[in-house]
């Protein structure tokens, strides 16, 4: 299936999975919606925050059909679940935004793990969640995101058990990927970036870790989620945490060297 295929079977309401393992050789991207009037802050959160919130796409205010991110885009539908913060509070979850659609609304779209996953497959690197097809674990750290305006937070990490060898080799390819979280921020004790039950994900689905392996922590694009828990702004839009928007992007194009 083609990106454009896939958004269309989105749209449609065909799919409503975590996305995890579609459309591998393509970008996928979080997705940040707020008011215009929050944007330079928002930006600014971004680039103070580059691992975390590698930025992919700004679009214009009112403008859901970004170009820059894919031929016939809806950012109003394209994405298989969303979340509506208001005032900090997750409000509601739904499937698609044309009633809540805004003409002061501008969307960031931030790279995501996902993107790197097939390569990591390609390597011969098994990654559990797609195995089991779940929907990756993410945490909350106790890392502080660097502040801009109202937007702070602590920094959300993803996990990928692997063995050692595996891990290497993962720090080896994901690093040439910025774009797209880069090389992972930690990997061993979850216990030193505040992770107090690996077992007790904050986001997605737990996976067992055996005992010839590592967990390793890559920056996640969820983490502008807890930024805009601490913002209590009267309505931000985002991505459901593992459901993203599938892009035109190469993942090939992103690479940095």
């Amino acid at each position: 299936m083609t990106p454009l295929e896939f958004r269309h079977a989105v749209r449609n309401g065909q799919f409503r999975l975590p996305t995890a393992g579609q459309c591998g050789a393509y970008a996928q991207a979080n997705l940040v919606i707020l008011p215009q009037a929050h944007a330079d802050a928002f930006l600014l959160f971004c680039q103070r925050n580059p691992k975390a919130c590698p930025l992919l796409a700004v679009g214009e205010p009112g403008q859901w059909n970004v170009a820059a991110l894919g031929a016939d885009m809806d950012l109003r539908a394209d994405v298989p679940g969303y979340n509506i913060y208001r005032d900090g509070q997750l409000a509601s979850q739904p499937h698609a935004l044309h009633d809540v659609w805004r003409d002061d609304l501008v969307a960031f779209a931030i790279g995501c793990s996902f993107s790197f996953e097939q390569m990591l497959m390609d390597a011969g690197i098994a990654l559990r969640h797609v195995e089991q097809r779940r929907n990756v674990a993410m945490y909350r750290t106790h890392i502080d995101n660097q502040k801009a305006g109202p937007f702070g937070g602590k920094l959300v990490v993803s996990m990928r058990p692997m063995k050692a060898r595996d891990a290497i080799r993962a720090i080896q390819i994901t690093s040439r990927y910025p774009a797209i979280h880069g090389a992972p921020v930690h990997l061993g004790d979850p216990a030193l970036i505040g992770i107090a039950d690996i077992a007790q994900p904050d986001y997605g689905d737990a996976v067992a870790i055996a005992a010839d392996e590592l967990p390793v922590f890559w920056a996640c694009g969820v983490t502008p989620q807890e930024a805009i828990r601490e913002a209590r702004l009267p309505l931000v839009i985002t991505h459901q945490p593992g459901y993203m928007l599938v892009t035109d992007i190469p993942n090939a194009s992103l690479a940095a060297f």
